[in-house]
């Protein structure tokens, strides 16, 4: 790729990934989608600080903010090298199967087809856990947007874990595997529940 998916506009991020090609695809969109939640708890941090109403948690707020700025950009990162990933896996799936080397340089690339999609799992879990102390700490005026935020993050992580899943599964080092899918599980188990009740707990103080 001469350009980086992420220095497209969101115009042009949709067009290909609504292309028939291969990257980008479920596990940038993930990212993509964690990114946005992360945006939106700092974006309620911006229109907290300063604000006399929410002074005692002032520290507070400053330190999720720059917390989830940092998962913003290690998520947008994941846009990329979720896709940079998938070439050394295509070119693995190529080597002819008599190719007494295929069977190694397919593990490796599988791999490492792992790492994107599990980093996008722990960011956007981390997230939820900011907003949820943005939920209590930030400005009552933007709590629709906590809501939006938790709720693409939860997104993110269960996505993110199919495109784990679908590599686990050819895996041949099993234990590997299963560790993997064990911290998917654990995240999902964890983090969607967390997000849905934000959610919930958004709209009772909206609609109450």
């Amino acid at each position: 790729m001469s350009e980086k998916l992420t220095e497209k506009s969101l115009a042009a991020f949709t067009e290909v990934l609504a292309a028939k090609e291969p990257v980008p695809g479920g596990g940038g969109a993930a990212a993509a989608a964690g990114a946005l939640g992360a945006a939106l708890c700092i974006m309620v941090g911006n229109y907290t600080v300063g604000k006399k109403k929410y002074a005692a948690y002032e520290a507070d707020v400053l330190r999720i903010m720059e917390e989830a700025g940092r998962l913003q950009k290690e998520l947008i990162r994941l846009v990329d090298a979720d896709a940079e990933a998938f070439t050394p896996l295509s070119q693995a799936y190529a080597i002819p199967k008599e190719d007494p080397k295929r069977a190694e340089v397919l593990e490796a690339a599988t791999i490492g087809a792992c790492k994107a999609p599990m980093e996008m799992m722990r960011c956007s879990a981390r997230a939820i856990d900011l907003l949820e102390e943005m939920l209590e700490k930030g400005s009552v005026m933007l709590v629709s947007d906590v809501g939006c935020g938790a709720l693409l993050c939860r997104a993110a992580i269960e996505s993110a874990a199919m495109n784990v899943y679908i590599n686990t599964k050819t895996m041949q080092d099993r234990k590997l595997a299963e560790e993997l899918e064990q911290e998917a599980e654990q995240l999902i188990s964890v983090y969607s529940g967390k997000a849905s009740a934000i959610a919930s707990a958004v709209t009772e103080k909206i609609r109450s």
